[in-house]
C-alpha cells in the first residue's frame, strides 16, 4: 500500500483494517486485521510521514498503542498497562510459554484499561484513556507520560461515567499552536488548555441557558452548561475560535473555543447521535448523523439512513440518503467513526456496527459501500497522501 494513496483507517473490535482507494478514491482494497486482532478503537496517520498508530486494548489484553512505519507492512507494540492475559500467565507457565510471555514492567501498571483516542500534533502523539487520562508521547509512541494537570483537575472527583464508561475520546489541536488542545471527556464534558497543558479550563457554557431549559434527561443541558456527555468535537478549518460538537443532547456550535455553546439543533430529526465532521476548507459546513435515541435502539430515525448536512454553520440542515439503505436500517454509528479527506471534492467516510463503511466523493450528496461484513467499526479516519488544497 503505497504512501501517496487514500487509505481509510479502521478500527475495528477484531484489529485494525486499511481500505485503500488508491491515488482516485476507485476499486476499494482492505487489508487486515493487523495489530494481532487487538480491540482498536482509534487509529491515526501523520500525512506528513505516512507514519500509522493505533490504540486500543480490553481488560483481556491492557492498554496499548501500536505503530507502523511503512504502511501497515508491519507493526510494533507499546504496552502500557497489563490485562487479565498477565495474570493468568504469571500463574500458569504452560500458558505463558505457549503466548510466549514473560514478565515486564508496565509503566502505567493497571490503571486504564484502554487507549480510546490518538492525535498527533506538533511532534507530539497524544492519547486518551478509559478511565479517562491523557497521556503524551515525544517520540512517536515508544513512551508516554500522563499530562498530570488534567488528572488533578479540580473537578476531577466530579466526573461521571457515561454508557461506554469515563472515556477521554476526544483530542482536538490547534494547527497554528502547539499550545492549545481540547478534550472531550464522557461524561465530564470539554476542557481546553491554552498553555501546553499547564493549566486546564472546564467549557461547557451555554450561551443561552433559558433556551434550553426543560429537559429531563441526565445528560441533557442543565444549570446553564451543555450535557457533559459529549460525544464528538472538531474544529472548524480557517478559525482558530469555531468548534462544532455533537452531544448526547444535540448539535452545538461555539465561536469562542468552546467558552460558550449556541444550539444547532432545529431542522434535525433528533438530537442524539455519535459523531461531527466540518468540511476540510469551509468553516460553515457540517455533517452529523442523527440516531432515534439513546434508550430507543441508536438506530437512524425510521430505519433509514440519512447523513444530514448544514452549508451554513448549523441554521438549516438537508438529509442526503442517496446510496444509503432506506428500508430496516438498524445499524449505529459511533463517535469516531466517521472521518473526510481533503480533495475537492471533498470526501466522506463512515463505518457502522454492523461491519460496513459508506464513502461519498462528492461531499455527502451521494454514497456507496465500500467494504462490508468487517467487525463492530469503533473509528475511520483518513491518510491521503494526495492532499486537495486549504
Amino acid at each position: 500500500m503505497a504512501a501517496d494513496e487514500l487509505t481509510v483507517l479502521v478500527g475495528t473490535t477484531k484489529g485494525a483494517f486499511l481500505i485503500s482507494g488508491g491515488k482516485t478514491r476507485t476499486g476499494w482494497s482492505v487489508s487486515g486485521p493487523h495489530c494481532d486482532g487487538w480491540p482498536i478503537n482509534h487509529v491515526i496517520a501523520d500525512p506528513v510521514s505516512g507514519d500509522l498508530w493505533a490504540g486500543g486494548g480490553s481488560d483481556w489484553h491492557g492498554g496499548g498503542v501500536w505503530h507502523s512505519a511503512n504502511n501497515g507492512a508491519s507493526w510494533t507494540l507499546t504496552r502500557l498497562t497489563k490485562g487479565m492475559i498477565d495474570e493468568w500467565a504469571a500463574k500458569d507457565p504452560d500458558f505463558a510459554a505457549m503466548i510466549g510471555w514473560s514478565e515486564t514492567p508496565l509503566p502505567f501498571s493497571d490503571t486504564f484499561s484502554q487507549i480510546w483516542s490518538l492525535e498527533f500534533a506538533h511532534g507530539t502523539l497524544y492519547a486518551g484513556t478509559k478511565p479517562a487520562r491523557l497521556l503524551a508521547s515525544g517520540d512517536k509512541g515508544a513512551s508516554f507520560e500522563q499530562v498530570e494537570s488534567l488528572a488533578n483537575h479540580p473537578s476531577a472527583d466530579s466526573w461521571n461515567p457515561g454508557a461506554a464508561g469515563l472515556v477521554l475520546h476526544t483530542i482536538v489541536s490547534d494547527p497554528e499552536n502547539p499550545k492549545k488542545l481540547w478534550i472531550g471527556i464522557s461524561a465530564a464534558g470539554v476542557f481546553a488548555t491554552e498553555d501546553g497543558g499547564a493549566t486546564w479550563e472546564r467549557r461547557n457554557r451555554l450561551s443561552n441557558a433559558a433556551a434550553c431549559e426543560g429537559h429531563n434527561h441526565p445528560a441533557a443541558p442543565r444549570d446553564g452548561e451543555t450535557g457533559h456527555c459529549v460525544h464528538n468535537m472538531m474544529r472548524a478549518p480557517g478559525s482558530k475560535d469555531l468548534l462544532y460538537q455533537q452531544n448526547h443532547h444535540g448539535v452545538w456550535r461555539s465561536l469562542d473555543g468552546g467558552r460558550s455553546w449556541d444550539d444547532i439543533n432545529d431542522g434535525l430529526p433528533s438530537t442524539f447521535g455519535f459523531p461531527i465532521r466540518v468540511h476540510p476548507r469551509d468553516p460553515e459546513t457540517i455533517w452529523t448523523l442523527p440516531l432515534n435515541s439513546d434508550a430507543g435502539g441508536r438506530y437512524p430515525p425510521d430505519a433509514a439512513a440519512a447523513v444530514w448536512k448544514s452549508s451554513d454553520g448549523g441554521q438549516t440542515w438537508q438529509a442526503k440518503r442517496n446510496g444509503l439503505p432506506q428500508e430496516a436500517c438498524f445499524f449505529t454509528v459511533l463517535r469516531q467513526a466517521m472521518a473526510g479527506d481533503r480533495r475537492d471534492p471533498a470526501g466522506l467516510y463512515f463505518g457502522t456496527n454492523s461491519g460496513s463503511v459508506f464513502a461519498s466523493l462528492d461531499e455527502g450528496e451521494t454514497w456507496e459501500e465500500i467494504a462490508r461484513h468487517l467487525p463492530t467499526i469503533l473509528s475511520v479516519e483518513v491518510r491521503d497522501g494526495l492532499q486537495g488544497d486549504d
